[in-house]
């Protein structure tokens, strides 16, 4: 088993952005995430092939990936670890690259195990990979915010206590949390408006398959915090926070 970044060929690029999402990967509703438009497939692969990792299985076939993109973490008013994660990483990726700024952080955006090739302690290795990748091609400082997804089995505790959690070893309960600790990352920070989908009811009755008729909060499949439900103004918004961990910096 080997890795690679995305720019050694074409093929291992369109390999590793094929590669199928298995569970806790969201709900239906994130095909609502529209700043995720930012950064599609085709773009990360023509623009940042390099900040991109391929795990590679014994013949050759990719069974994870590891997406980053860069930003200049240093900008006046840029904070650290921003309160909007996930979508602030994107925008000034995005900001960035448009204004020609030089970059001197990379930020996780996934990491991606093929359904079929799961508990084999692949996320891991992606990551060891990303971390890897992120020195050779000169960056000191890789971030990223994390998706628990088993988070969605407890919507309504607040993110900041349940990362908090530990087992009695010290590492967090939580078991996604759990790898990027034994990687080597830390946490540093919550990002509480990490990813925020708003939509009309008739679109989150669709994704969600819930009657959604009271307003007020409510809990979702696969939703990591509540989605709040406005009945006579016939919209809903999901606001979703994630966990800054820091793997190089």
């Amino acid at each position: 088993m080997r890795w690679t970044n995305l720019a050694e060929s074409e093929a291992v690029a369109e390999a590793a952005f094929a590669l199928p999402y298995g569970k806790g990967g969201g709900g239906g509703f994130m095909a609502g995430h529209l700043i995720t438009k930012l950064v599609s497939r085709p773009r990360l692969a023509r623009r940042w092939p390099e900040l991109s990792v391929a795990v590679l299985d014994d013949d050759g076939s990719c069974v994870a990936r590891g997406v980053t993109i860069p930003y200049a973490s240093t900008v006046e008013g840029r904070d650290p670890y921003p309160e909007g994660g996930w979508e602030q990483a994107v925008l000034w990726a995005s900001e960035d690259a448009l204004d020609g700024r030089a970059p001197d952080t990379l930020c996780a955006l996934e990491i991606a195990v093929h359904p079929d090739h799961q508990r084999r302690g692949l996320s891991g290795r992606a990551l060891q990979a990303l971390r890897q990748n992120a020195e050779d091609v000169g960056f000191g400082r890789l971030i990223t915010p994390v998706r628990p997804p088993q988070k969605a089995d407890d919507p309504w505790t607040p993110m900041a206590e349940y990362a908090s959690r530990t087992r009695d070893d010290g590492l967090p309960s939580d078991p996604w949390l759990r790898v990027h600790v034994r990687a080597g990352g830390r946490i540093r920070a919550i990002a509480p408006c990490s990813a925020t989908i708003a939509a009309g009811l008739d679109r989150w009755r669709t994704w969600t398959g819930l009657p959604l008729d009271a307003d007020g909060p409510v809990a979702i499949p696969g939703g990591l915090a509540p989605l709040f439900v406005s009945v006579s103004l016939g919209v809903g918004s999901y606001v979703e926070p994630n966990v800054w961990i820091e793997h190089l910096g």
